[in-house]
């Protein structure tokens, strides 16, 4: 498939006819499964961008942040807002910055800057996005296949896993909370039905109420979430359930290449094989339930992002004054063109 042409396709003209894009895009690329280098003959052809910000949503009175097209899978951001998604190591972004040259359909040199300055946002944050991404895919997976037969002690980690993704930005979101001010692990169950059990260590004092509740809200969700595995049961299509199953093991890859190697490779080359196979079902049992092999690998991988989360060198969070620097510099160029 030629995405290139494609891209100048009657059905694309909105590429390059909207205000917000044409001579402002700086970057267009492929993504999706032909991205991962996943694709089959089913794949949908999507592709993702992004736009300058204009003069007047820099220093006037207009404000936007991203186009989207459902009818060609099409989305562009704004500048400025990928940048802050980049910043918190967001998956669905970070992966347009580790893409096999040839699938940038469209690169102009600011888009080229952008590419080269990929480092700026690498850091521990990958840990938390792509673990809490993949938890996602994972409670999807359990949900489709309503999966009572977990181990319990098994689904209390993932539940814990869980909820330390979800406090990692706590910090940032409510009033002077500190990373130590809760502690949640595992340990011996006291509910006699359970082998293992989540605990909490609480020291909070002086503390707003609501942005307890909102705490207590967010993290509550995550268990309630989990507790309803087992008790729905929505019949997806095995073709979504494999693509979950898939998806599930490229976060946890391309975590692992972050933190071990400090970069971004989005398209799954080594791993090809493995992915697909999982895509094709070749881990499903007869009776649409996956096998234990699936669930060996996932923990192999869920070990070694926790070993990597533990040795890499990343920094905590990325170096917010470099970003502020080429970021200005590029809006700068804007405002004064």
């Amino acid at each position: 498939m030629n995405f290139k042409n494609l891209i100048h396709t009657p059905e694309y003209n909105f590429l390059w006819q909207d205000e917000h894009l044409g001579k402002n895009l700086i970057l267009l690329s492929v993504a999706g499964s032909y991205a991962y280098g996943t694709n089959n003959e089913f794949s949908d052809y999507d592709v993702r961008g992004i736009t300058l910000n204009r003069k007047s949503d820099l220093i006037g009175l207009s404000s936007y942040d991203q186009y989207a097209d459902d009818k060609t899978d099409t989305t562009i951001y704004t500048f400025n807002k990928i940048i802050k998604l980049l910043m918190d190591c967001n998956p669905n972004t970070c992966e347009m910055l580790g893409l096999k040259q040839e699938h940038y359909l469209y690169l102009s040199p600011v888009g080229q800057e952008l590419l080269d300055h990929k480092k700026l946002f690498l850091s521990k944050r990958a840990i938390h996005s792509f673990g809490g991404y993949a938890g996602q895919q994972l409670r999807r997976l359990q949900n489709a296949l309503a999966r009572d037969t977990m181990p319990q002690a098994e689904k209390e980690q993932h539940i814990l896993r869980s909820v330390e993704n979800a406090m990692y930005n706590f910090q940032e979101r409510y009033a002077q909370f500190g990373t130590g001010s809760i502690n949640i692990y595992l340990d011996q169950a006291v509910n006699p039905e359970f082998e293992q059990e989540i605990f909490m260590d609480a020291d909070l004092s002086h503390y707003p109420l609501r942005d307890y509740r909102n705490i207590w809200c967010e993290m509550n969700n995550v268990v309630k979430e989990y507790d309803k595995i087992g008790k729905r049961n929505h019949k997806k299509d095995e073709n979504h359930l494999n693509k979950h199953a898939m998806h599930l093991l490229r976060l946890f890859m391309m975590a692992i290449d972050i933190l071990e190697k400090e970069e971004i490779c989005t398209y799954r080359e080594e791993e090809h094989d493995l992915l697909m196979s999982v895509r094709n079902g070749a881990f499903q049992r007869e009776d649409g339930m996956y096998r234990d092999e699936f669930y060996e690998i996932l923990s192999g991988y869920e070990k070694r992002l926790d070993n990597a989360a533990r040795n890499t060198g990343l920094p905590d969070a990325p170096d917010k004054k470099k970003i502020e620097d080429f970021v200005m510099s590029v809006n700068e160029r804007v405002v004064k063109a």
